[in-house]
């Protein structure tokens, strides 16, 4: 694990990188606790309007990510992309801040906020690219320590922003903090990474926007993703749930609640360097499906839990868990399409929508037939279908590529 570090630290291009991703961190992190009690009660949003501006927001992200990481590739390079859109960033908090307004509102939801949040695949397929000579294992490796450090900004920053503004009239000084963080962003962007050479070639025509579109909607490329979504919607689910358990059937406090998110997302940086060093050891799908199953394990016995000691208890499972499912798949996803640093990197921000709208649906359909602690364990069992489709389609796979082994034998 220290070796992982290590890596980080010596290689330039990925340590501007884990900086970088560390600020985008501390950007949703200080506002993320904040926007729904901005949107609705401060600015007068109601609860469906806020609902739908959630839903296209996220809409936005995915397609701006989409379209970044083809534009990525087509471009050969990432440092100007990176800048643009951090700058999106540094627009959108700072408007809300300055202008704190339901248009405005709206419009940084819509339009700047999604756009900078594809900065985070971006950051992947930056490191993706430049560590291209690296082995294997020692790309997981960096992957694993950069997410790592995306953990230890949620780990570090809502509390600090929340005791800077404890007893403010208004927690809107928390966009600022963000618009600011969007600011590094851009200085690491313009000072840390490398230009791109001059007379550099563009990448070939087969990168076409429609074509690329037609690689992620590809037999090989969705149902492999439909299937990581499966498993990252137990965290979803986990997220709405979690609060709800431990203040009703668990007989808890949100102080409870807050320290067990707390621990959680502390044991999250110790883990994924665990589960970087079991994935380089065996593979990617070994670790997704190990990690899926110690979460969906964690999910049924929250939804078990009648008292707040059980849920503190399952914080070891629940940070086991989680650690693999957040961090694994990035370079699984990667590999889907490893020819293609930008659109591959994509398919992250492909997963977060995909698994968002999977979570509301198990949410809308536990609620409907059981209460909170049965939408838990029903979301256990999403999470099951998707390790067994990964593994279907894994093991289809394998037979096809030995078939054509034979064949060319």
């Amino acid at each position: 694990m220290l070796s992982t570090l290590s890596i980080l630290f010596r290689h330039p291009p990925v340590r501007a990188s884990a900086l970088a991703i560390f600020l985008f961190g501390f950007s949703g992190a200080a506002t993320s606790p904040y926007m729904s009690l901005i949107g609705i009660r401060e600015l007068g949003l109601s609860d469906h309007a806020y609902s739908v501006l959630i839903f296209a927001a996220a809409l936005v992200n995915v397609s701006a990510s989409i379209t970044a990481g083809i534009l990525v590739d087509r471009l050969g390079h990432y440092r100007r992309p990176m800048m643009t859109t951090s700058l999106f960033g540094v627009a959108g908090f700072a408007m809300v801040y300055a202008f704190p307004a339901v248009p405005v509102f709206v419009l940084a939801m819509l339009v700047f906020i999604p756009v900078f949040g594809s900065v985070n695949s971006l950051i992947f397929a930056n490191i993706r690219a430049v560590s291209a000579g690296m082995a294997a294992r020692d790309l997981i490796a960096v992957n694993s320590a950069v997410r790592a450090v995306l953990s230890f900004s949620w780990v570090l920053v809502p509390g600090l922003v929340g005791a800077l503004l404890a007893g403010a009239p208004s927690m809107l000084p928390s966009f600022l903090f963000a618009s600011l963080a969007c600011g590094g962003c851009f200085l690491i962007f313009s000072f840390m990474l490398p230009r791109a050479a001059k007379g550099e070639e563009r990448a070939p025509p087969r990168h076409a926007f429609l074509a690329s579109l037609g690689e992620i909607a590809s037999g090989k490329v969705l149902p492999r993703v439909l299937a990581i979504a499966l498993i990252s919607s137990m965290l979803h689910v986990n997220g709405v749930v979690l609060p709800l358990v431990v203040t009703g059937k668990a007989r808890g406090t949100t102080v409870d609640v807050g320290a067990i998110v707390g621990i959680v997302a502390f044991l999250e940086i110790v883990f994924i360097l665990f589960w970087g060093w079991v994935e380089r050891r065996t593979s990617a799908r070994f670790a997704i499906t190990a990690s899926a199953c110690v979460y969906a394990v964690y999910l049924v016995f929250l939804g078990l839990a009648d008292a707040p000691r059980d849920v503190y208890v399952l914080t070891l499972v629940a940070g086991l868990g989680a650690a693999g499912i957040i961090s694994v798949p990035i370079t699984y996803l990667q590999d889907l399409i490893a020819e293609r640093a930008g659109l591959g990197s994509s398919l992250i921000a492909v997963n977060v929508f995909l698994s968002g709208g999977v979570s509301s649906l198990a949410f809308a359909l536990g609620t409907a037939i059981s209460d909170y602690a049965g939408t838990a364990i029903l979301g256990a069992f999403v999470g099951l279908c998707g390790i067994v489709l990964l593994r279907l389609l894994d093991r289809s796979g394998t037979a096809a590529l030995r078939e054509a082994d034979d064949e060319g034998t």
